[in-house]
């Protein structure tokens, strides 16, 4: 299905999912638009929230201009691919443009909270979308990798660390002495 026809579709689901409890999300992925119910525990917030302020501290100082935010979706349209990152770095200019998402090569990086649930994000696609840099943090086994130089629509160089490290990415270092792993409130090892 050629992509004009897919995004028409995420853009019924995405209509129609206003209408209904909980929050939903729309992406358009290699088999095609999906409509998800997207629940996600605090641990999962509080991780986010971290990651976006220590990224936000260091944009206006690297990146002017930038930001990191939740929310904003971004496509390739060129890939035929359409998604919405657990938080993406772009230009602020780009929420100020007409249409439903942004462009993804405008992206200087992804990052992904894993949900208790397992993986549940569209991996090297994002390399494929031209974004630079992926960043996964995984509550689950309190570690986080680093994902870069994408080639041929795959990330080259991957870097795993774990909770408690300073992690370098990209230009930034994210200090994740503070997150936590799922588990009893305020463990960072269990």
């Amino acid at each position: 299905m050629e992509y004009a026809r897919m995004r028409a579709i995420a853009e019924e689901l995405g209509a129609y999912a206003e209408g209904l409890d909980g929050a939903w999300r729309v992406e358009v992925g290699p088999a095609g638009p999906v409509l998800a119910m997207s629940r996600r525990p605090e641990r999962h917030a509080g991780t986010l929230h971290r990651l976006r302020a220590l990224l936000d501290g260091q944009l206006a100082r690297t990146h002017p201009g930038h930001r990191c935010l939740s929310g904003p979706l971004i496509e390739h349209p060129g890939v035929g691919r359409l998604y919405r990152p657990d938080a993406v770095v772009l230009p602020e200019a780009a929420l100020d443009e007409d249409g439903l998402a942004a462009d993804s090569t405008t992206a200087l990086a992804v990052l992904t909270v894993i949900p208790p649930s397992g993986p549940d994000h569209p991996g090297s696609d994002y390399a494929a979308l031209g974004v630079p840099r992926h960043l996964i943090a995984d509550p689950r086994t309190g570690t986080v990798e680093v994902h870069s130089a994408p080639r041929h629509g795959r990330y080259a160089r991957t870097a795993c660390h774990r909770y408690g490290d300073d992690v370098p990415f990209g230009p930034w270092t994210v200090a994740t002495a503070d997150f936590r792993r799922y588990g009893k409130a305020g463990d960072r090892t269990a």
